[in-house]
């Protein structure tokens, strides 16, 4: 830990009194319990909180205490920015474009730009709510129940349920300590992987149909009329990438998912320990982390699949 750092933090968030808080488009669970987490702590402490995400919170983590108060512009003045989760700032979306860089940036992501004034950047961590539910009581703020299930869902989906391989004894310390601050962790378990609407199971219909595999490799697509004919209303891919990680036998799981604009959405997991997909996720514009990483390509779902495959076979083979 850096103290110096550290405690730079903590006078940056003792000053604070309107602070502004984003995470990354198409959040994750961690995006979210990340947010909610930091989010709901400091109102604690006197601070005014506008939490902001592009896309909004999706169905899934909608249960959790304060995501109704989640906006999808900033609609206030604020005197402290703070991202969480989220590697690279262009990832925040269009709501900032036109404002300045965070004060601070906590991130677990090894591929982090640094953007921020102030960088706390922990990529040995499985979740950004991860750093925040060690670095919280630190900086002066109590983790309540609300606060605890936020993070513990962060902590929950980013590692899949404990099964990604950079688990450790510690991870599981801090499940530990944030049960023993009123989190239900069976509960968000199913909420946070295992429950799905009726569309996203349609949806994921869509995708196992045309599961394909290769050179180690297996991956997924879905197309804006799969979305359609799901009534799926999410741009992302509902969480298939678990299913698919879960597959025996490859190296390399992937989803594609095709955008409105002209983009897709990529999802890459390592299914084998010692593989490392961040560097294939950078060199399409995205980031991540050793066992998952993901990346917003430019061009149609069979030019960005055609190219991926290509890229993610030629690391394979270093």
């Amino acid at each position: 830990m850096d103290m110096e750092l550290n405690g730079a933090i903590k006078e940056r968030l003792a000053k604070a009194k309107n602070v502004l808080i984003a995470s990354h488009v198409r959040p994750d669970g961690d995006a979210v319990g990340s947010l909610l987490g930091l989010g709901l702590a400091l109102p604690q402490a006197g601070k005014h909180v506008q939490m902001v995400l592009a896309d909004g919170v999706p169905s899934s983590f909608r249960h959790l205490e304060g995501a109704d108060q989640v906006k999808s512009k900033i609609e206030e003045t604020f005197d402290t920015f703070i991202t969480v989760d989220c590697a690279d700032f262009k990832r925040t979306g269009k709501p900032f474009e036109s404002i300045r860089k965070p004060d601070v940036n906590i991130d677990h992501h090894i591929t982090n730009e640094k953007f921020g004034k102030l960088n706390l950047i922990e990529g040995e961590e499985v979740a950004t709510a991860a750093i925040l539910t060690n670095h919280l009581p630190a900086w002066g703020f109590e983790i309540t129940k609300s606060v605890a299930d936020a993070l513990l869902t962060g902590i929950i989906t980013d590692t899949l349920g404990f099964r990604t391989s950079n688990v450790t004894p510690e991870t599981m310390r801090q499940a530990a300590a944030l049960m023993d601050g009123g989190a239900d962790l069976p509960e968000l378990y199913m909420r946070g992987l295992v429950r799905r609407s009726f569309e996203a199971a349609r949806y994921w219909g869509a995708g196992l149909a045309n599961l394909e595999r290769k050179d180690g490799m297996v991956w997924a697509r879905l197309t804006l009329a799969d979305r359609k004919a799901a009534g799926y209303s999410g741009n992302d891919d509902a969480d298939i990438i678990n299913v698919i990680s879960a597959v025996d036998g490859y190296k390399v799981g992937m989803v594609f998912v095709e955008q409105s604009d002209n983009h897709v959405k990529i999802s890459w997991r390592a299914l084998e320990s010692g593989i490392d997909v961040s560097p294939i996720a950078q060199k399409f514009g995205g980031g991540g982390h050793a066992a998952a990483a993901g990346a917003d390509a430019a061009g149609t779902l069979d030019e960005v699949i055609k190219n991926a495959l290509q890229s993610t076979k030629e690391m394979l083979r270093l």
